[in-house]
């Protein structure tokens, strides 16, 4: 299999997978002289649509799912110019707000948003896989995104990842640190979060599909085990938290330029605001501002570069034991 990863139009790279979908044959010209042939171009790198069929079966295995009411409105559409697919899959359940999904299907690139929100009952981290594919790169991030600070609350990283360090760091080893992390961003992930970056390579996806698999059954267990909080006060708490975390995410979620550029800046917004990050206009009336006051400008606007309190991070800020070393 011939997969085109650019440089010259001659410059190819070879493939082979069993998750890698079929090529299509296209004529184009060399540089040398012109001359016309027939070349093989993958369009995309991988189907993540496995990713959500076994999630799914691995749901309904421990919990009844019902569909949500956003599938009606959110199921499919579009890019503008119609050479792109946004596939969309939303359920509820007991103890799960929402559980949803994108996929982004295009002739270049491949997006797969995975997320599973808890009810505010329970305090279960946030289930968060975000995969970005096109024929030179791929981004990964997979995480049990802590709800409540695992920096310096002790009790609540214990309670969710102290048994989980062995499980990150057999993948983290595998995949390594993926660049600068800004200080804001890195309390939104976990000790065993998986930030990375690797060119296509079959190897590596089956990989990630281990690891996705792995990582969502060890969730599926925390939130099965979960016991619903009673004591309103905290309730509230993780309330605010899972607003905090959609405030956020909403605001400064990099794949918002993606979505723009496929299918307009309303219907980005509205998918954003009502799917993807659906909650942050009904679990709490907060801002941006409120949550996060020092990105607002002495003009009231947003201040929109990446790091504008504290360090970045450039190296993985936890140790093999899961503490905090990026002070």
């Amino acid at each position: 299999m011939e997969f085109r990863i650019g440089g010259s139009p001659s410059s190819t790279f070879c493939l082979q997978s069993s998750l890698l979908p079929p090529l299509k044959t296209v004529t184009t010209f060399t540089r040398d002289w012109g001359r016309r042939r027939s070349t093989c171009i993958q369009s995309f790198s991988v189907s993540y649509h496995k990713f959500v069929e076994f999630a799914l079966d691995e749901t309904r295995r421990h919990i009844h799912l019902n569909p949500s009411p956003l599938q009606e409105k959110f199921s499919s559409m579009n890019s503008k110019d119609g050479k792109g697919m946004l596939s969309m899959l939303s359920f509820e359940a007991t103890k799960i707000r929402l559980l949803r999904s994108l996929i982004i299907e295009t002739e270049t690139m491949q997006v797969f948003d995975f997320t599973v929100f808890p009810e505010a009952e329970y305090d279960v981290p946030i289930f968060c896989a975000n995969f970005f594919t096109s024929a030179k790169t791929n981004i990964v991030v997979l995480d049990l995104n802590p709800l409540h600070d695992i920096i310096n609350q002790h009790e609540y990283k214990d309670k969710y990842f102290k048994s989980l360090i062995p499980l990150g760091l057999k993948y983290t080893q595998l995949f390594p640190w993926g660049g600068k992390l800004t200080s804001e961003s890195i309390k939104f992930f976990s000790p065993i979060v998986i930030w990375t970056k690797f060119t296509s390579n079959p190897q590596k996806y089956d990989i990630l599909y281990a690891a996705f698999r792995d990582y969502y059954k060890v969730w599926l267990e925390l939130i099965c085990k979960s016991v619903k909080e009673t004591d309103e006060s905290q309730v509230v708490l993780n309330l605010e938290a899972q607003h905090r975390y959609l405030t956020w995410r909403v605001e400064k979620d990099p794949g918002q330029g993606v979505l723009k550029k496929l299918i307009g800046d309303t219907l980005a917004k509205d998918l954003l605001r009502n799917f993807l990050f659906n909650g942050v206009e009904e679990l709490g009336s907060k801002t941006f501002y409120d949550y996060f006051p020092h990105y607002c400008t002495q003009e009231g606007m947003l201040n929109k570069k990446g790091n504008i309190v504290g360090k970045s991070f450039e190296n993985r800020p936890w140790d093999a034991r899961g503490e905090f070393i990026g002070e």
